[in-house]
């Protein structure tokens, strides 16, 4: 893993979406671990331990602010960046966003670009904090 790299966690329950954000994560050269609901990824975000988790709000069972507080609760990772993924691009679920705890927000479908940018911001953060 080179220096620049990092371990994403990606949850969404829409199959295209996994698929295209495990694909240029892994052209930008980063680890990825796919979760289909917020069930799932709470699961693996304990095993896989990611720098980074793009969550989709939209999912049944555990909507993605859930998933996000549930994420944020555990001191283990209250420091680790969740960006909200959602195809609608409102202030409200922005705020709301961000009253869970997430870091930032990406509209769907994203560009490889926006996706690897919004890596290298919050991973190279992720980076910085110490280890619980």
């Amino acid at each position: 893993m080179s220096t620049n790299a990092f371990k994403v966690l990606v949850i969404d329950d829409s199959n295209t979406i996994r698929r295209s954000a495990e694909i240029f994560l892994k052209q930008g050269g980063h680890e990825v671990m796919l979760a289909e609901d917020g069930f799932d990824a709470l699961s693996k975000v304990n095993d896989y331990q990611p720098n980074l988790i793009f969550c989709d709000i939209l999912m049944p069972r555990l909507d993605g602010y859930q998933t996000c507080a549930i994420i944020k609760r555990n001191a283990k990772f209250a420091n680790t960046p969740v960006v909200m993924l959602s195809s609608k691009d409102g202030v409200f679920d922005k705020a709301r966003g961000r009253m869970v705890g997430s870091q930032d927000y990406l509209t769907k479908p994203f560009t490889k670009d926006q996706l690897l940018q919004t890596v290298q911001q919050f991973g190279a953060l992720a980076a910085q904090q110490p280890a619980q």
